[in-house]
């Protein structure tokens, strides 16, 4: 029977220590305006495609005219790392790291620079096609991993900038 007490006291402990949602006013609040103020540039090449798309899906619908361009470089890289006794690789590591610019449109100020990145582990089996459709898939859930971390360091910009 003390834990209403307990968890009346955890609730305004909480509220005291100046946390508060990043999302917090939903479409009208200052984070998803930012987001829906940038525009992303095209990145080549087809993980920068997948990257791109992914981004556009989370950043929302974008203005014609963008307060902001996001400016994405990315490096993606299979390195072979599991030898057997024969030389044949077993496993290999998928690296995708982006250094992304948050660049303010009117004056070409940047705003932001900083990077992201992930790996994912692909077993590399007797079949080159199942091998290939894993390094594929591998490339699909590191630019959405990708996507959501660039978001959300965006959103921490928007945060503690004030920016709208």
């Amino acid at each position: 029977m003390t834990r209403g007490p307990l968890l009346l006291a955890l609730v305004l402990a909480t509220s005291a220590c100046g946390l508060r949602p990043l999302y917090a006013g939903g479409e009208s609040g200052q984070v998803a305006q930012t987001l829906r103020s940038v525009g992303v540039q095209p990145i080549p090449g087809q993980s920068g495609y997948l990257v791109r798309s992914a981004l556009v899906d989370r950043l929302g619908a974008t203005d014609a005219s963008p307060r902001y361009r996001l400016q994405v470089e990315l490096d993606d890289e299979i390195e072979g790392f599991g030898i057997r006794g024969d030389s044949a690789v077993t496993r290999e590591r998928r690296t995708l790291r982006a250094r992304y610019r948050l660049v303010e449109a009117a004056t070409g100020a940047v705003v932001l620079d900083a990077t992201a990145g992930s790996d994912v582990g692909i077993d590399v089996v007797s079949s080159e096609y199942a091998t290939l459709a894993a390094e594929q898939s591998a490339l699909e859930r590191l630019s959405v991993i990708l996507a959501d971390q660039i978001v959300a360091r965006l959103g921490l910009f928007a945060t503690r900038t004030g920016a709208q």
